[in-house]
């Protein structure tokens, strides 16, 4: 199991929307909670390699009974011959504790919350390093999640079908894909012999949510 790091209380307050640098009340509710956070939670993944086929509608990835389709998924794997699926989780300790703060206040729930975000982010982070020190991935794209793009957000089944996430590391979908426990993650990430030759760019620009999204306006959620 990956051991959390000590978590990022500004990219945490980013997380709440707060521009520049947060009050002295925030930092003190990060600063209390951050170590509250770490302990709580219970980081936990699972992956698998996978053969890449490409099709007019998408891509066909060998261990996934359905196809990922749009353009944007086949542009962000261009040029790969093999690809890496993963989940990972934080744990339900995330949900519970925010559901736990909220009670009392909501200012302390919504920075649990966007303390919980940013294990989510650092959890992936290490996600790519663990896994790319066990494969020969010459060259790698960065991780691309369903939603993200053109790649229907119903593709979140297909992630956790694949890896056989629930028995795994306890992780679900629900009927309007939303992954339970919330701050968990599914991706992809290309592998190539070459450089990678993807088109979508990384962050905002390339994600179908940004029209309604929090973050926009706060430099992004990446």
């Amino acid at each position: 199991m990956i051991k959390l790091d000590i978590l990022s209380k500004s990219e945490a307050a980013r997380y709440m929307g707060i521009k520049g640098q947060p009050d002295s009340k925030i930092i003190s509710i990060l600063d209390r909670y951050e170590p509250i956070v770490r302990e709580k939670l219970r980081p936990n993944y699972v992956y698998r390699e996978s053969d890449i086929e490409f099709l007019e509608n998408g891509v066909k990835l060998s261990v996934m009974q359905n196809i990922l389709e749009g353009n944007d998924i086949k542009k962000h794997l261009k040029g790969c011959n093999k690809a890496v699926i993963f989940a990972a989780t934080v744990s339900a300790e995330a949900d519970k504790l925010i559901r736990q703060t909220s009670v009392k206040d909501m200012a302390e729930s919504l920075a649990v919350d966007c303390l919980c975000s940013t294990a989510v982010e650092q959890l992936c982070d290490k996600i790519e390093e663990e896994i790319f020190n066990k494969i020969n991935a010459p060259y790698r794209t960065w991780r691309f999640s369903a939603g993200y793009g053109d790649l229907p957000i119903s593709s979140q089944k297909d992630f956790i079908i694949s890896l056989n996430a629930q028995r795994r590391i306890g992780l679900t979908v629900t009927d309007n894909f939303l992954l339970i426990p919330s701050k968990s993650v599914t991706a992809v990430i290309g592998i190539s012999e070459n450089p990678p030759q993807n088109e979508i760019k990384k962050g905002c620009a390339g994600c179908n949510l940004r029209g309604n999204c929090a973050y926009t306006h706060n430099g992004g959620c990446h």
